[in-house]
């Protein structure tokens, strides 16, 4: 006949054997609060979220539940956010295709990608080089070189900002950007006789890749012989794109890859369909 525990002390001896078999199963590797091998895996619209001992979120990444994206942000214990990757990570936001961006204390922005260029880092904004030759000063009547410099493609756009005094017959300016031997000129300008003439350039960089060198010169000449010319340099950087139409165009080189490469590319797909 089995025997049934009729008195107190049975009981508790039963649950002592049960609160030693729990605190040992505590105590085995792996602990309970551990993964030391194998995924932790979050799907289907999961999200995992690290809070601060008051609440506040300090880490997230999964999908947003609002409007699906995807996305992983690091915030302060203030719930600012410092860190993000994706859109919908700061309230209100509609940043594109998975941007990443970087806040300082005071929300502004100083890490990023471009958010109308796929290619280029947005911020921070980088300085271009330009170096200024002998001939800053100068007196001919052909262009040459008032400043010259060679500069690694960081953000999508070129900032240029120059002034240029002009004697008897006025001058002339250009900016002219070479890249792989090919020389455009990206502005050139008038500038009239017996004042300062102030310029800004803006340019996209276009056929450029991140990180490409491209030289960058300043010519100038006069209009009339033996009359001079000054042009000096106040700015030059590039910078991040502030509209779509600032985008730069993508290298020939990747059009044409592109295209050699659609074909094939259905092909495979019609191919994995019949099988």
């Amino acid at each position: 006949m089995a025997y049934v525990p009729q008195d107190v002390l049975d009981r508790i001896a039963a649950l002592e054997r049960e609160v030693r078999t729990l605190r040992g199963r505590s105590q085995m590797r792996p602990a309970l609060n551990q993964v030391l091998n194998g995924d932790v895996v979050i799907g289907e619209g999961g999200r995992l979220i690290l809070r601060d001992p008051d609440g506040t979120p300090v880490f997230e990444t999964g999908q947003s539940p609002s409007v699906g994206d995807y996305y992983t942000a690091m915030s302060r214990d203030s719930g600012e956010v410092a860190f993000a990757i994706g859109a919908n990570s700061y309230p209100n936001d509609d940043a594109p295709r998975q941007m990443v961006r970087m806040w300082d204390r005071n929300r502004n922005v100083i890490v990023m990608d471009d958010y109308y260029s796929d290619e280029f880092l947005g911020r921070p904004w980088m300085p271009a080089q330009l170096h200024p030759t002998e001939r800053q000063f100068y007196t001919g009547t052909s262009y040459e070189p008032a400043w010259v410099g060679t500069t690694a493609a960081h953000n999508a756009v070129l900032y240029v900002r120059t002034s240029t005094f002009a004697n008897t017959g006025g001058a002339q300016v250009r900016v002219v950007l070479t890249h792989d031997g090919t020389e455009t000129t990206l502005d050139e300008w008038d500038c009239p006789a017996g004042q300062w003439t102030g310029h800004t350039v803006e340019h996209p960089l276009d056929g450029l890749r991140f990180l490409s060198y491209f030289q960058l010169r300043i010519d100038h000449r006069a209009k009339s012989a033996n009359q001079n010319c000054e042009t000096r340099l106040y700015s030059a950087w590039t910078r991040n794109t502030f509209t779509a139409d600032e985008a730069p165009d993508v290298p020939v080189t990747e059009t044409a890859n592109a295209a050699s490469a659609a074909p094939v590319t259905a092909l495979a797909a019609k191919l994995a369909e019949e099988a």
